[in-house]
């Protein structure tokens, strides 16, 4: 009798596995490099470049500043702004050797003490990093600025111009919103009983030349 009831305990066990496998699923958002360069022209082309200041200094700090001398001297706009393209090195999101890389072109302004308006340009090495905001249930991306190549500035305040920029770029860009769960969910109306709704509960990616993967898990749980 014992040794009977034990096939249908592994049975009745096996039954549990399976149904509890059966209410979690997987859906998988493909991108590729050129989707982000046609989305990237889209940007460029139907708005303004995205522009923030560079330091403290405001325009009513600049004009305080002419009111109290003999001699006004021009406002500097001490800002940078972003470029589709600057010496050839233009704005991108790459997928390569597992990693989300994403060159960002800029030009800008910066007013050194005793010197004057400098204008500069460059290009910001950034390392795209994926989380999932599960409260939220939002997926992000977060650039690290991992290194500033900046010419036009003649040597005058390069690393400091090259810092502020940095310090900018992670203030002003993070975190960016790559794609809200509920949008590629469901939420299906059961008669008398309410609903079954997905709700997601993180993710995994692939990386591969060219192409990223980003695979949400989600589970069906009742809903209101």
């Amino acid at each position: 009798m014992k040794f009977t009831k034990i096939p249908l305990l592994i049975l009745s066990l096996f039954i549990l596995v399976s149904q509890a496998t059966a209410q979690k699923t997987e859906i998988t958002i493909s991108f590729s490099e050129q989707f982000f360069d046609a989305l990237l022209d889209a940007v460029f082309q139907f708005a303004p470049p995205p522009a923030f200041v560079l330091s403290k200094n405001s325009a009513s700090e600049q004009s305080t500043k002419q009111s109290n001398s003999f001699a006004p001297t021009p406002v500097c706009d001490e800002s940078v702004k972003l470029l589709r393209e600057t010496n050839g090195k233009r704005t991108s999101v790459r997928f390569r050797e597992g990693v989300i890389t994403a060159p960002i072109a800029f030009s800008g302004n910066y007013n050194p003490p005793f010197i004057g308006c400098v204008p500069f340009a460059g290009v910001a090495e950034t390392i795209v990093d994926l989380e999932f905001d599960e409260p939220n249930q939002r997926l992000l991306a977060r650039a690290r600025v991992t290194d500033v190549s900046l010419n036009g500035t003649g040597g005058i305040g390069g690393g400091m111009v090259a810092r502020m920029v940095q310090g900018s770029l992670d203030r002003k860009i993070n975190p960016i919103e790559i794609v809200k769960t509920e949008k590629v969910s469901f939420e299906l109306p059961i008669q008398n009983s309410g609903s079954v709704r997905m709700r997601a509960t993180g993710f995994s990616t692939q990386v591969v030349n060219g192409q990223l993967a980003i695979h949400i898990s989600y589970i069906f749980e009742k809903g209101r």
